[in-house]
């Protein structure tokens, strides 16, 4: 048994929000400047060229990236063999948000009540996603989601007789209905199987993967690229003005489901889909 103090937990929640806001991910900050290499549009070109100059003015000046900095996912895989000490490891998770956000001079979004909208003033409570798994190591992921992406998002249960392209049909018409609003080029995340609430979870889960890394099985590795194909012929272009980078990348995460169902979710990002991840 291995025992860590929850302040460790709160200090690198804290810093993970900072990091995450204020620098992409170095593969999709990647393709973005490859995107402006290929991109046909000179319009769209332009586009790119601003997106990539306030990826590095945000670097350069320790600003965010994005004015919505996100409601606060966090994905924390726990390690059986760990014990943790000190305190509340909920509180621990949320004074690390309060801090990243405070401290970090990051635009607080959060309400704490959905219809009576008073603002929280710090962005807590965070999202937690909890996994028990192997070991005596924690893994922390803070993946900030902002709104104007998410709100696109959509969800469907399909019945098993749903072919591949059915489903693909789905995600490609969810991107054209979103249009301009998540702040294109996207990154689209899709959650397949499961049940309602945990499909939902692997579209999150597939959205904050690294963009380099593909499907590790062919049949949804395939899917994937003809997704990003067939969306990037929609036309929508670089922040909505036409071209042909409507999105950066596609990701599927599956799971096992009942032989009754097919859930389909997808989640989609904005040119600034972030996510920082340390280990303890």
């Amino acid at each position: 048994m291995r025992d860590i103090n929850v302040s460790e937990v709160e200090n690198t929640v804290r810093d993970l929000c900072i990091k995450a806001n204020r620098f992409l991910p170095e593969s999709l900050a990647g393709c973005i400047e490859c995107a402006l290499k290929t991109e046909k549009s000179p319009t769209g070109k332009e586009v790119l060229s601003d997106l990539v100059r306030n990826i590095e003015a945000a670097e350069r000046e320790e600003l965010a990236i994005c004015q919505d900095t996100g409601m606060a996912v966090i994905f924390l895989d726990v390690g059986q063999d760990v014990h943790f000490v000190g305190g509340s490891l909920s509180e621990a998770i949320n004074k690390g948000v309060s801090r990243g956000y405070t401290e970090g001079y990051l635009r607080c979004s959060i309400v704490s009540d959905p219809l009576e909208r008073v603002n929280t003033g710090d962005n807590t409570p965070a999202v937690v996603h909890t996994r028990i798994v192997d070991g005596d190591r924690v893994s922390v992921s803070v993946c900030p989601k902002g709104f104007g992406s998410e709100n696109m998002s959509a969800m469907k249960m399909f019945t098993p007789s749903a072919s591949i392209t059915d489903i693909e049909d789905f995600v490609v018409e969810t991107v054209s209905k979103a249009g301009s609003n998540p702040c294109p080029p996207m990154v689209i995340g899709i959650g397949i199987g499961g049940d309602f609430e945990y499909c939902a979870y692997l579209a999150k889960k597939a959205l904050c993967r690294d963009v380099a890394v593909k499907n590790p099985k062919a049949l949804y590795k395939d899917m994937e690229e003809r997704i990003l194909e067939r969306v990037n012929k929609l036309g929508i272009g670089p922040q909505g003005f036409g071209g042909t980078t409507t999105a950066l990348s596609a990701a599927i995460e599956e799971a096992p489901t009942h032989i009754a169902g097919l859930p389909v979710a997808v989640n989609i990002g904005c040119h600034v889909t972030r996510h920082a991840h340390a280990e303890l």
